[in-house]
């Protein structure tokens, strides 16, 4: 599996994460745990940017990496 393939994967299960956060936070009917899930969606939609910066800058310094 190469490092590109490794980053996608992260990146979708992270994305993912974040999805799950956002209904919880949708569902929860304490607010305090509303602003928690969305805290966590928020922390994850960050890590999804970092992880995709991370990557572009994989596929810029070895294009074989670049998925198709």
């Amino acid at each position: 599996m190469t490092v590109g393939t490794q980053l996608q994967q992260a990146i979708a299960s992270v994305q993912s994460a974040a999805a799950s956060m956002k209904n919880f936070a949708l569902q929860a009917e304490d607010q305090e745990a509303k602003k928690t899930f969305t805290q966590l969606a928020q922390t994850l939609d960050n890590a999804v940017q970092k992880l995709k910066e991370r990557q572009q800058y994989v596929e810029s310094q070895e294009p074989q990496y670049r998925q198709s």
